[in-house]
C-alpha cells in the first residue's frame, strides 16, 4: 500500500500549516475551499502531484465550460454507488488551489489515503497547469463554450492549450471527449485507441442553430461546417464540405429523448451493445450531455450500465442547477447562467413550461463571472419575453440587465430593479401568488452570493448544504 514518505518531516509541517489555515477560515464563516490550497502551493509547488499519487485508482480531471460541477456530481453518486471511495473538489473550487485543498484536506502522513480515486473538476484555462504533473488515469473534455473573453481569450486559443497537454499525456490514459463539440473531437487526433467518445443520437432533439453558436468552422480547412443539425449550440451532427472531415461515431450516446420540462428528461443510454432507460429528474439537453459524460467516464472506469443508470436516476441538482427551495412558502428555481449557450438553454427550458413566470436575473460582474458582459446581447431573449409576467433585475449590473430586456421586449411595467440582492429577492416574493414559483437566473457569484442570502434572512424548507466562500 502506498505511503506518504517523501520528505516527511517538511510535507508533515506543510500539510499541517494548510489545515490550520482551512480550520480558521472554517471558523471565521468561510468554506476554506481555495486558501489552504493557495498557501501550500506557495510552499510547494508540486505537493499535488505527489499526493495525486497516492491514490491507488489514479485521478479523473474533467473540463468543459458548461457542466463540470453538475457532471462531476453525477459521477460521485455513480461511483459511491458502485462502492468507489473518492476525494473530490466537491465545492466546485476548480482552480489549482481548489484541487489542492481538497486533497490536503484528506492527506495522512503515515498512511494511504482512505479514498481510492480523485474525481476532480478543473476550470478549462487552469487544466494544463493542473494536469501536467498528476498521472491521470482518465481526462474527460465536455464542451467549449465562449465564456468570459477577458479572461480566457477565444475558444481556439483554449482548444490549442489544450491539445498542447494532451501531446504530454501518456498512452495509456484514457481520453473522453464529446463527439457533438468539433473543436473538443477534433483533440482526439493522435490519442490513437484511447479515446472514448460520447453524443446525442436523437434527430427528433435537433434546433435550429443559434446566433451564439460557435465553433463553425472547420479547424482542418477553415470551411464553414454543414451541420445535419444542432442540439444546444454549436453541438450537433456535422461535417466539413471541403476536407469531409466529420463527426465521429460516440461509443455512449443518448436517444428517443424526451422532455417533461421542468419534472426531467427521458431517455435511452447506449455503451456499445448495451442499452438502458434512464429517468433524469432534471430538465433540458444540457443535462442530457451531462449525464452521457457521467456515464462515458463511469463506463470508463468500469462501473456497468444498470449502476450508471440508477445513479443517474436517484441524482439530484447541484447548488445552484436546477436547484428547488422552498423560501417562505413559496418554490424557487435557482438555475445559473454564465454564458450565452447556457442562457439559452435554460430559457428553452422555461418555454417549455406552460404559463408565464415570474423570473429573478441577477447579473454581476465579479472576475469569477467576468467583467465583459456584452455576452448578454448575444442571448436569445426575445422569444422568452412573452412568457414573463414579471421580473426583477439585481446584482452589479442591473441596469444592463434591465436594458436587455427591455430590447427583447419586455415591457417597463413588467420590470423592477434591485441592485441590492436580499431586497430584489424580497420583492420577487412579495410579487408571487400563493404556491406560485419563482425562477432564479444568476451568474456565478450572484448565485453564492443568494444562497447565502436565503441560509440567512428567509426561512427555507430546502436544504442549503456546502455554502460556497472563496
Amino acid at each position: 500500500m502506498s505511503r506518504i514518505h517523501d520528505r516527511k518531516p517538511v510535507m508533515a509541517a506543510k500539510i499541517a500549516t494548510a489545515r490550520l489555515v482551512a480550520a480558521a477560515s472554517a471558523r471565521t464563516g468561510h468554506g476554506g475551499t481555495t486558501l489552504p490550497g493557495r498557501l501550500v502551493l506557495r510552499l510547494d509547488g508540486e505537493i499535488s502531484s505527489r499526493l495525486c499519487r497516492r491514490l491507488e485508482q489514479g485521478v479523473v480531471f474533467v473540463s468543459a465550460t458548461n457542466g463540470k460541477t453538475t457532471t462531476c456530481s453525477m459521477m460521485a453518486l455513480i461511483l459511491e454507488r458502485d462502492g468507489k471511495s473518492i476525494i473530490r473538489n466537491r465545492e466546485g473550487a476548480n482552480l489549482a488551489s481548489g484541487v489542492a485543498t481538497a486533497l490536503l484536506k484528506e492527506a495522512r502522513l503515515s498512511t494511504a489515503y482512505e479514498a481510492q480515486l480523485g474525481l476532480f473538476e478543473v476550470d478549462e484555462a487552469a487544466l494544463p497547469e493542473v494536469a501536467k504533473n498528476c498521472q491521470s488515469r482518465a481526462l474527460m473534455l465536455m464542451n467549449l463554450f465562449r465564456d468570459q473573453l477577458d479572461r480566457y481569450g477565444e475558444l481556439e486559443t483554449i482548444a490549442e492549450r489544450w491539445q498542447r497537454m494532451l501531446m504530454r499525456m501518456p498512452a495509456a490514459m484514457k481520453t473522453i471527449l464529446n463527439a457533438d463539440d468539433p473543436l473538443v473531437a477534433d483533440l482526439a487526433v493522435g490519442r490513437g485507441g484511447g479515446v472514448v467518445f460520447f453524443g446525442i443520437e436523437d434527430q427528433g432533439a435537433f434546433s435550429p442553430i443559434q446566433a451564439a453558436a460557435d465553433s463553425k468552422f472547420c479547424r482542418h480547412c477553415g470551411a464553414a461546417y454543414d451541420y445535419q443539425g444542432v442540439f444546444m449550440g454549436h453541438l450537433g451532427h456535422y461535417r466539413c464540405p471541403d476536407c469531409g472531415h466529420r463527426r465521429p461515431r460516440p461509443h455512449v450516446l443518448a436517444r428517443n429523448i424526451t422532455s417533461e420540462g421542468m419534472q426531467g428528461t427521458t431517455f435511452e443510454l447506449v455503451a456499445g451493445e448495451e442499452a438502458v432507460a434512464v429517468k433524469l429528474s432534471l430538465p433540458g439537453l444540457y443535462n442530457v450531455y451531462n449525464a452521457l459524460a457521467a456515464a462515458a467516464a463511469c463506463r470508463v472506469l468500469d462501473v456497468g450500465l444498470e449502476t450508471i443508470a440508477a445513479g443517474l436516476a436517484d441524482f439530484s441538482a447541484a447548488f445552484g442547477r436546477q436547484e428547488r427551495l422552498q423560501v417562505e412558502g413559496h418554490p424557487v428555481v435557482l438555475m445559473l447562467v454564465k454564458n450565452p449557450t447556457g442562457f439559452n438553454e435554460v430559457l428553452r427550458t422555461l418555454l417549455e413550461e406552460p404559463g408565464e413566470k415570474q423570473l429573478m436575473l441577477a447579473l454581476n460582474d465579479a472576475i469569477a463571472d467576468g467583467r465583459d458582459i456584452s455576452w448578454i446581447w448575444d442571448v436569445d431573449l426575445e422569444p422568452a419575453a412573452a412568457m414573463v409576467s414579471r421580473a426583477v433585475v439585481s446584482g452589479t449590473r442591473a441596469e444592463e440587465m434591465a436594458m436587455r430586456l427591455k430590447y427583447a421586449g419586455l415591457s417597463p411595467g413588467r420590470l423592477e430593479i434591485h441592485r441590492d440582492l436580499a431586497a430584489a429577492l424580497s420583492a420577487a416574493l412579495s410579487r408571487l401568488e400563493p404556491g406560485e414559483t419563482l425562477y432564479v437566473l444568476p451568474t456565478y457569484t450572484a448565485m453564492l452570493a443568494l444562497r447565502r442570502v436565503i441560509s440567512r434572512q428567509f426561512a427555507t424548507d430546502g436544504r442549503l448544504e456546502d455554502l460556497v466562500w472563496s
